[in-house]
């Protein structure tokens, strides 16, 4: 597999984390911005670059299991990521930016690189350098996601009143997005 296709691979891989990035990026004081956007970056393309590794490795022997249930995961920690997301907006709550918590953070990371694992499993069997995929795969994220929450931050500002709900809509979307393909695709 060429490095063009395995960079492919990782902007379709990032793109949960990017979306997420934005929805998280809409709430955040505009003097954090960056000091989140890195944090993020860092832990969205930890987990992108580490997934396929870990699908690597366990290849095909929990293929079902782990197919049978991601996307279901995946599901259940976004929508209620963005359920608290949208509670909090309306409550008036004034720092939105208290629920990135290391815990959150992680969260996060796990629900929007489930996917990664199950690629992981494919590259078992294509013989793909792994290392060289993890690595594509994980800087490809953590540069896409530091821009997303740059530009969600911008888009929070000009929507400030309606940002913390934005942002939970989006992160229930794209649970219900993430639930749909692995049901129906």
């Amino acid at each position: 597999m060429s490095v063009i296709s395995i960079f492919m691979i990782g902007i379709g891989l990032s793109m949960d984390a990017f979306a997420v990035s934005i929805a998280k990026g809409m709430t955040m004081k505009k003097q954090e911005v960056w000091k989140y956007a890195i944090i993020l970056g860092f832990f969205f393309g930890l987990f992108q670059a580490g997934m396929p590794v870990i699908g690597w490795w366990v290849g095909s022997y929990f293929q079902e299991l782990i197919s049978s249930v991601d996307h279901w995961i995946a599901f259940g920690l976004l929508a209620v990521i963005g359920l608290n997301m949208i509670r909090e907006a309306v409550k008036g709550e004034e720092d939105v930016d208290s629920s990135l918590t290391l815990s959150t953070i992680i969260v996060l990371a796990i629900a929007t690189s489930i996917d990664a694992l199950a690629v992981g499993i494919s590259f078992a069997f294509l013989q793909v350098n792994i290392w060289m995929a993890a690595s594509i795969i994980g800087i490809t994220t953590f540069v896409l996601s530091i821009i997303a929450v740059v530009i969600g931050n911008r888009l929070g500002g000009v929507l400030e009143k309606y940002a913390g709900i934005l942002g939970g809509i989006i992160l229930i979307g794209i649970s219900t997005k993430i639930l749909i393909e692995h049901l129906f695709f």
